[in-house]
C-alpha cells in the first residue's frame, strides 16, 4: 500500500504516514521534517538539565494519595503557579490499566497500513487516524503519527470511530478514560482549593461533572534516523483546561521552557504529568510561567524502539 493517504478529505496536500517515511528514508529524514534551525532540539537540550547550582532541575513530583489535605493542595498550587506542570504519582489510576492502554495503543500502530487507514481522519473534526495538526501547505512536519478521539459530552462520544484491533483496545480506552476523568476532577478539585475558592468552583466553570468535554490523543514517534533535526510535536501550549500526559518511561522526550531554557522532562514510572492548559490561566488570571513545551524525537532511546504518548485533555 502507497505511504500516501489522499482519501480526498480536505487535506491541502496528500498525507504522508510518519511510520512509512520511517521505514523507508534510511539515514536521511526528508526535508520536510527538518526543522528551522532555532527549533531544533540542540546538543545541550538533549542533555538532562542542571540547575545554577548544578544540582538536578525537573518539574516537581506530587502525591496525590490524599487530595483533600492541605499538603497536597499546597504542593500543586505552588507547582502549577511556578511551573505549570507537575507530575502526579499515587494518583489512583492503577499500573496495569496503564499498561493495558499503553499496550494496546502500540498494538494498533503495529496493525498494517491498510487496517490503520480504515480510521484516517480529516481536516473537518481531525477525530481518528492522523500524521497532522494545523499543518498549512508546504509547511515543516512533526515527525509523529497520532490518533485522536472524543471522549465527552457522551453525545459526541462515536464508538464506531475506535478502531476495533488490537481486540483489547476498545475496553482499555473506556476504563482508561473512566479513571482519568475522574483524577481530572479530583486534581481540577485541588486546584480550586489553592486558589482560595470552593473545590467545586473550576469543575462548575467548565460545565459540572458530567456537562465537561474531553479528548484523547494518543501520539506515535518512530524511530528516527536524525533526531537532532526534527521535532515530535513542535513548541506550543494547551488550550484546554488540563492535559494529563502518560509517556513511555524509558523515553524522556518531553521538554518544557521555564525562563528561557528548555528542560528535558525526567519522567517518574506511572506518573502523570500534569499540565495546567490556557483555558484555566486564563480564568484563574495566575501567569503562565513556563511558556510552551513540545516533545522532540529523543536519541538513540527512540531509535531503538517507537514510542506511544498518551494526551488526555480536559475539559
Amino acid at each position: 500500500m502507497s505511504s500516501c493517504f489522499n482519501g480526498g478529505a480536505g487535506w491541502p496536500e496528500p498525507v504522508v504516514r510518519v511510520q512509512a517515511v520511517s521505514d523507508t528514508c534510511g539515514e536521511t529524514i526528508p526535508e520536510r521534517y527538518v526543522k528551522l534551525p532555532l527549533d531544533r532540539p540542540s546538543a545541550t537540550t538533549l542533555q538532562p538539565a542542571v540547575s545554577h547550582g548544578g544540582g538536578s532541575l525537573n518539574i516537581p513530583v506530587v502525591d496525590m494519595s490524599m487530595p483533600d489535605s492541605d499538603e497536597t493542595v499546597r504542593a500543586v498550587d505552588a507547582a502549577c503557579r511556578e511551573w505549570g506542570f507537575f507530575q502526579a504519582v499515587n494518583h489512583g489510576v492503577s499500573p496495569e490499566l496503564l499498561r493495558r492502554a499503553r499496550s494496546s495503543w502500540r498494538g494498533f500502530f503495529r496493525q498494517p497500513a491498510e487496517v490503520r487507514e480504515r480510521y484516517a481522519n480529516s481536516p473537518a473534526t481531525y477525530e481518528g487516524y492522523g500524521s497532522r495538526l494545523g499543518t498549512t501547505k508546504g509547511g515543516h512536519l512533526d515527525w509523529g503519527d497520532y490518533y485522536f478521539l472524543h471522549l465527552l459530552p457522551p453525545s459526541i462520544k462515536s464508538h464506531d470511530k475506535w478502531p476495533s484491533l488490537p481486540s483489547t483496545l476498545r475496553e482499555a480506552t473506556e476504563e482508561y478514560g473512566e479513571e482519568v476523568v475522574k483524577l481530572c476532577r479530583r486534581v481540577s478539585k485541588v486546584l480550586s482549593k489553592g486558589l482560595g475558592l470552593d473545590g467545586g468552583r473550576l469543575q462548575a466553570a467548565f460545565g459540572g461533572e458530567g456537562g465537561e468535554g474531553a479528548c484523547m490523543r494518543v501520539n506515535f514517534y518512530p524511530r528516527c534516523p536524525q533526531p537532532e533535526l526534527t521535532l515530535g510535536v513542535a513548541a506550543h501550549s494547551d488550550p484546554g483546561g488540563m492535559t494529563m500526559l502518560l509517556v513511555d518511561d524509558h523515553v524522556r522526550g518531553l521538554q518544557v521552557k521555564k525562563d528561557g531554557q528548555w528542560i528535558t522532562v525526567d519522567p517518574v514510572p506511572d506518573a502523570f504529568i500534569v499540565n495546567v492548559g490556557d483555558q484555566i490561566q486564563v480564568y484563574t488570571h495566575v501567569p503562565r510561567t513556563t511558556e510552551v513545551r513540545y516533545v522532540y524525537v529523543a536519541g538513540t532511546r527512540i531509535r531503538t524502539g517507537d514510542s506511544v504518548h498518551i494526551w488526555y485533555t480536559h475539559p
